[in-house]
């Protein structure tokens, strides 16, 4: 009995011990706060917090999952396009997604984790990634949704990020943000062409509308009271706003442009509060949207089969690449 109390003394000193800071992170701490209030950024050689690190890992792993599955939903309509015009564009912008995927595993890796775990924390069902990727695409007109109200409201949410304090991750959003521009803009020309169309085109759009407003809207995260992560988020200056902020500049962007569209937005709380200085719409679904990230959405299981199966069938390039850069190192030694 004395001989576990002193074992466990020790192992507590011993935790004890290793909790107080060493000198040199007492001043990789000091500069790193030095840094934050400065509002200036930090690059991939400075010292950070391991919260910090894991936060922004997390943070971008999920945004670079978001882009790689984003592509599934628009590139199913490739072929079934109206025109070679609407294909091209297509094409192009789920070219863009899949770069875009690429800057942030790149810009994720920095920070200490290799890419071939990102993505295995992603084919096993372990990291999240926008729940609005889980809802189906019926009809062409959902491109027009997709563009006009996801890549809407992604640039609402992404464009403060252009000015996080992760040096990596901000520039790797100023490039995002203005593809995300061309995205949201095809979208609304979509829309714009079928709303001006005949009486079934105008009702197709109206209808995808319908289905992508509120899902729109959730993703910008739960309201601001169960956002556990928010607030340290902005402390570190990674984000600049708050989830029900950047909803906010959304509706009041979309309230506007809904109405050279011809359509409405499906909800009819909707109003300005002039008193409290916001827009004021109905309650969203919240257990929906805990449903969708918690892999019980419409297409969650589809989503990452289909993910798996590509990952599966473009082994073989991964394995001609290293190949090839095995013999190029040998060639060099």
């Amino acid at each position: 009995m004395a001989e576990h109390h002193t074992r466990q003394a020790a192992e507590g000193k011993g935790a004890h011990l290793s909790a107080v800071p060493s000198e040199e992170e007492r001043a990789g701490q000091a500069r790193f706060d030095e840094i934050i209030a400065k509002d200036s950024r930090i690059e991939p050689r400075d010292w950070m917090p391991e919260g910090y690190r894991k936060t922004l890992t997390r943070q971008i792993s999920q945004h670079a999952h978001s882009e790689i599955i984003g592509m599934q939903p628009e590139a199913n309509w490739i072929t079934r396009a109206p025109s070679l015009k609407r294909k091209a564009i297509l094409m192009a912008k789920v070219q863009d997604e899949a770069g875009h995927g690429l800057y942030l595993y790149s810009a994720a890796e920095t920070l200490g984790t290799p890419r071939d775990e990102l993505n295995d924390q992603l084919l096993s069902g372990r990291a999240k990634y926008s729940s609005i990727f889980n809802y189906p695409a019926r009809t062409w007109a959902d491109m027009g949704a997709i563009g006009w109200l996801v890549d809407g409201a992604a640039i609402a949410n992404q464009v403060p990020l252009c000015r996080a304090s992760y040096g990596p991750y901000g520039r790797a959003m100023v490039r995002v943000c203005k593809e995300e521009s061309f995205h949201q803009r095809q979208g609304f020309e979509i829309l714009l062409e079928l709303a001006n169309g005949t009486a079934e085109q105008k009702q197709m759009a109206q209808d995808a509308v319908n289905r992508f407003y509120e899902p729109s809207l959730m993703m910008f995260g739960p309201p601001d009271g169960d956002s556990p992560n928010s607030q340290q988020s902005m402390a570190w200056n990674i984000k600049r706003f708050t989830n029900d902020d950047l909803r906010q500049r959304f509706v009041g962007m979309i309230v506007e442009q809904v109405k050279v569209l011809g359509l409405t937005l499906p909800d009819p709380e909707l109003r300005f509060d002039e008193t409290a200085g916001q827009w004021i719409h109905k309650e969203l679904n919240w257990d929906e949207f805990k449903a969708v990230i918690s892999g019980h959405g419409p297409c969650n299981a589809q989503r990452l089969a289909r993910r798996r199966e590509a990952h599966e069938n473009g082994a073989w390039v991964r394995e001609a690449a290293a190949a090839y850069a095995a013999r190029q190192t040998e060639k060099v030694a």
